[in-house]
């Protein structure tokens, strides 16, 4: 992917590729790398690359997106039937799709709105939690039209266009998941991008959108972007099969999450007091840079304005310091983190965001340090529960769902393959804190080394869970280590050596976790009872989770190889985890059955019965890495994503054993996977 190319809409690159020729589609790939390389120069609305001394390729895109395929233009020879058209949009940033509503839909706020996020994803961390709009590919999406409109009235069933709709986006992501990242092209991501189109106009926008973040990310990977990361692409790709599977099937209220909206409706809100909290940088994968502030009003209930556009490194850091875009305010992003706003005619979206349209006014007020109301109260909640609420699986989250608000005592530091990490006394755990984001422009690693340099320290932080089987959170903000009346924006700010405080308040030392010591089980005597299975800190989920990432980087070939299979099953089941061992067991058969005909010959694979196993497969390791994750903060959760009394699911059902199998108190994985494992699909 190519980030000096405008952004290009899916349905032009799915044309484009459409009306190659099968020869010119093998030569696609080889075609998108060599008009990559090409330079690029910009004019106005005009992107031109030169193809040669005398060649060159325009690409027409007012606003930033091309939205035609006659707005790709082309001065060889071969045009517009060339190769160059499409590979030109094959290389190209994927754009969100404009809205295309076909029926009529209820207006929503005239205001600045933007599209759902989700968060982590571009940091993109873990599992990130879904919401009901357009690609969530970065923390926060660029504002849209401010006469947007919200999808279609709800309705009980799926309608016949939106069945179709969601079969193709079923066997269009089944290709790639068979192919995998090396073999999923410019062709099959144009398949995959026509059935976005399609689901979008159907009336499906949150299917839509994961298909295209599959997009981004399948071209992250194969043009060796260091952003990319294979749990994103992992996560799309379970969430677009999902989707597809369960749209047809659902019924009654809840189709309307599983459809999304193309936009979030803006309600009024009256007048709003709000007071600064922090602001945080936005950079992600897909080409948009900016930055967003958190407010929050005297209740505590948090509130957003963004300023996040087309843009890289330099944006990033440099939108901190532009005036945010609500009423007629002169306030910088970095100066509302730590004063106050006085809103009128406030308008804001279900997912906290504020609008910004021509009936709002706004001036400057004061604000109040993190110790006082109504901030305070934010730190008052219980750790537990701002851990449930984080990890509720809930169609409709607020932007500000997974945000922690904690206080730390630093320990140290700890090495791991990704770097070292922050180390943190809270509540009683230790607390792994990360950066929220590598990228040498922002400030981040180099200010969790110099807090790790003081450990002792006593902090107020703010940060944003990452789901894992250890307690760990990414910083965002944290309180002056000398002056409790400040703060931080870690994204935004650089500390020096004079924030330190002069006397040390303890030596820097890395503290290893129990996780990190090996586990020796003592060797039972003859009257001795068997020695139980091992800890959860010990139990090799790490088996399940890899072969369902093999998948979707090497294709169904990967997983068909033989290999020590059973040995895996047989561990996993050893350690009391069944139902993964069942799971792992026919994700290779399936990967590996390829019948014969009467003369000996390989018949296709079954792809549908291959998607089925490892969309179950992949169904059970986010889930349990969630309840892994509430164990290991002390919460826990049921198959709904509520908190439930340790060793039953919200039906009573016991759970599987946590003294017999060592494991936490997790929700019955059987009841996690039900709803979303497929049925076997003919015709596929």
């Amino acid at each position: 992917m190519n980030t000096r190319l405008p952004q290009v809409d899916p349905s032009v690159t799915a044309q484009l590729v459409a009306a190659l020729t099968p020869r010119l589609r093998k030569r696609l790939d080889s075609g998108v790398g060599k008009v990559a390389a090409r330079p690029v120069s910009r004019e106005g609305d005009v992107v031109r690359i030169a193809l040669d001394d005398d060649t060159d390729l325009e690409l027409h895109a007012p606003g930033g997106v091309v939205t035609r395929a006659e707005a790709i233009r082309c001065g060889c020879l071969l045009a517009p039937d060339c190769l160059h058209r499409a590979a030109a949009a094959s290389a190209a940033p994927v754009a969100e799709p404009a809205a295309l509503p076909t029926t009529p839909a209820p207006a929503t706020d005239p205001s600045t709105a933007s599209p759902p996020t989700t968060h982590g994803a571009a940091s993109p961390t873990g599992t990130p939690t879904p919401t009901t709009g357009a690609t969530p590919t970065a923390p926060h999406s660029p504002p849209p039209d401010e006469h947007a409109h919200a999808s279609t009235p709800a309705q009980d069933t799926a309608t016949p266009a939106q069945r179709t709709a969601a079969t193709a986006l079923h066997d269009a992501a089944a290709a790639v998941l068979e192919a995998g990242t090396d073999g999923a092209g410019a062709v099959l991501q144009a398949e995959l991008l026509r059935a976005a189109h399609t689901a979008r106009l159907a009336g499906l926008p949150r299917a839509a959108g994961r298909a295209v973040a599959v997009v981004t990310a399948l071209r992250a990977a194969r043009g060796g972007d260091p952003a990319y990361r294979l749990a994103d692409l992992t996560a799309a790709l379970r969430e677009v099969l999902v989707l597809a599977h369960r749209i047809p099937e659902v019924t009654g209220p809840g189709l309307a999450g599983l459809r999304g909206s193309v936009r979030q409706p803006y309600t009024p809100d009256g007048s709003l007091r709000l007071y600064g909290l922090f602001a945080e940088p936005v950079l992600s994968a897909t080409g948009y840079a900016g930055a967003v502030t958190w407010t929050a009003d005297p209740t505590g209930r948090l509130h957003t304005v963004s300023d996040v556009a087309p843009g890289g490194p330099e944006r990033a850091t440099g939108a901190a310091d532009r005036a945010v875009r609500i009423g007629d305010t002169s306030l910088t992003h970095r100066e509302l983190s730590r004063a106050g706003l006085a809103v009128s005619g406030a308008t804001v979206s279900p997912a906290g965001r504020l609008g910004a349209g021509a009936g709002v006014r706004a001036v400057r007020a004061s604000g109040v340090d993190w110790s006082a109301e109504p901030l305070d109260r934010l730190w008052a909640v219980p750790v537990t529960e701002q851990i449930s609420r984080a990890l509720r699986d809930d169609q409709d989250a607020r932007e500000d769902q997974d945000l922690l608000f904690l206080d730390v005592t630093l320990v140290g530091t700890v090495r791991e393959a990704a770097g070292e990490c922050l180390l943190a006394e809270c509540d009683g755990l230790t607390v792994r804190l990360t950066a929220a984001h590598d990228h040498p422009a922002l400030p981040h690693r180099e200010n969790l080394r110099l807090l790790a340099s003081v450990p002792g320290v006593r902090l107020r932080v703010i940060a944003r869970l990452t789901p894992g089987p250890l307690p760990r959170a990414a910083l965002l903000a944290v309180s002056h280590p000398t002056d409790p009346g400040r703060h931080v924006d870690l994204g935004l700010d650089r500390l020096g050596r004079s924030d330190l405080p002069t006397a040390p308040t303890g030596r820097p030392h890395p503290l290893p976790h129990p996780a990190d010591q090996p586990h020796r089980a003592p060797h039972p005597g003859p009257s001795q009872r068997p020695t139980p299975p091992p800890p959860v800190d010990d139990a090799p989920l790490h088996l399940l989770r890899r072969r369902v990432t093999q998948a979707v980087s090497g294709g169904r070939r990967v997983l068909a190889f033989p290999g020590g299979r059973d040995t895996e099953a047989a561990r996993l089941r050893r350690y009391g985890l069944g139902t993964a061992g069942e799971l792992l067991t026919e994700l290779h058969a399936t990967a590996a059955d390829r019948a014969r005909d009467p003369f000996g010959r390989l018949l296709p694979a079954d792809t549908a019965r291959f998607v089925r196993a490892w969309l179950g497969a992949a169904v059970y390791t986010e889930f349990l890495d969630r309840a892994l994750c509430a164990a290991a903060w002390g919460a826990s959760l049921d198959a709904t994503g509520r908190s439930t009394a340790p060793g039953h699911s919200a039906t009573g059902r016991p759970t599987e054993d946590p003294g017999a199998t060592g494991m936490p108190a997790v929700p019955d994985p059987e009841a996690a996977i039900r709803p979303a494992a497929p049925p076997a699909r003919s015709g596929h």
